[in-house]
């Protein structure tokens, strides 16, 4: 007979261990499946890690925008609000960051405050959205998932009508996009030659400020306690109203932000070809990190890695979707590994 039973603690080696050997068993569960249908696992694993070493630059491109937005994530999560729309939080910041740049009065149009500014208007606008759900959540209790996910094509929708409409450009020779940005709106590169930015500063930076505000101020305290038990925080005078809110409001602006660093570093116009994804990729970091800002840097580089060889697979004859499989047996695998560091499972006699 199978029994389950909880664990009172888990075990600070289950912490470490559990991650590590999800992805651990994710890597062969999809070596297995590559095996199965006859591609080569082996070249396949070498073209995803080797070429990411080689790459380096390209994949902290991709995880400049991926901390951001799981730490974001991470906010809501600590308290156990499911804020599943990063990914439309992003492309709101992005549109604000865009309607900033291109529609500002002439004389900011080479200011040195133009990017802080775009940035403001991003973190305002993704927070806002982000409050949307939030909101109906704190008052009448509706389901932030639903809310959260079903916003994440509105905000779709709503890019691809502003550079199909009034934002196209008008020297785009007929391409879905905005114009270019003014020169002082774009985040300029650290090297002569790569993509990889300042942004990446601002990345540092907010894993470092959301460490300390997580795990060493009032608000990451009363986070925490919500999110352990909400009952326990009202007896302590807890709001959790107002903390939901601020909790999604940070949570929304976070990716607001990643979209205003996104699209001015990497794009320099508004357009509606971004991986939206990437906003359940950090869903992935955050698991695996188990909501440790610290961890979570460093779990986004591996899964930058990941996110850059979806293009980088297809160079090398391998379909691009095998980046997605590991993602997806990633995920699977840590939600697994969590139920085994939650719970102990005993072979009884009846």
């Amino acid at each position: 007979m199978i029994k389950v039973e909880k664990r009172l603690e888990t075990p600070k080696y289950l912490l470490v261990l559990t991650p590590i050997l999800s992805v651990l068993v994710a890597i062969l569960f999809s070596s297995i499946l590559l095996l199965v249908t006859g591609e080569d696992a082996i070249k396949a694993l070498d073209t995803i890690f080797g070429g990411s070493l080689i790459n380096w630059q390209e994949v902290l491109v991709n995880s400049i925008t991926l901390v951001i937005l799981s730490i974001g994530v991470a906010v809501a999560f600590k308290m156990v609000i499911w804020n599943i729309g990063a990914a439309g939080q992003m492309m709101i910041g992005m549109i604000c960051a865009a309607g900033v740049a291109l529609f500002v009065p002439i004389a900011l149009k080479d200011s040195i405050f133009l990017i802080p500014l775009m940035a403001l208007a991003a973190v305002i606008g993704g927070g806002l959205w982000a409050l949307i759900s939030g909101g109906a959540k704190a008052i009448w209790n509706v389901n932030e998932v639903i809310t959260s996910l079903l916003l994440n094509y509105v905000a779709l929708y709503l890019l691809q009508f502003l550079v199909f409409g009034p934002w196209k450009g008008v020297t785009t020779s007929g391409f879905p996009q905005s114009d270019p940005f003014p020169a002082a709106a774009k985040i300029a590169t650290i090297f002569p030659t790569g993509r990889l930015h300042y942004g990446l500063f601002v990345a540092i930076a907010v894993v470092i400020i959301f460490y300390f505000l997580l795990n060493k101020s009032r608000w990451g305290y009363e986070i925490r306690v919500i999110g352990e038990g909400r009952n326990v925080a009202r007896y302590g005078g807890m709001s959790l109203a107002k903390n939901i809110i601020v909790a999604m409001f940070v949570s929304g602006g976070l990716a607001g932000l990643a979209g205003a660093i996104h699209v001015s570093a990497l794009e320099g116009r508004l357009s509606p070809h971004m991986n939206t994804d990437i906003g359940y990729t950090a869903i992935i970091v955050v698991w695996l990190s188990r909501l440790h800002p610290l961890v979570i840097g460093v779990v986004s580089v591996f899964m930058g890695a990941l996110l850059f060889a979806e293009t980088n697979l297809p160079a090398a004859g391998i379909p691009y979707e095998i980046a997605k499989l590991l993602q997806g047996s990633i995920l699977f695998f840590v939600i697994a590994g969590d139920f085994f560091s939650r719970y102990k499972v005993k072979f009884v006699k009846e």
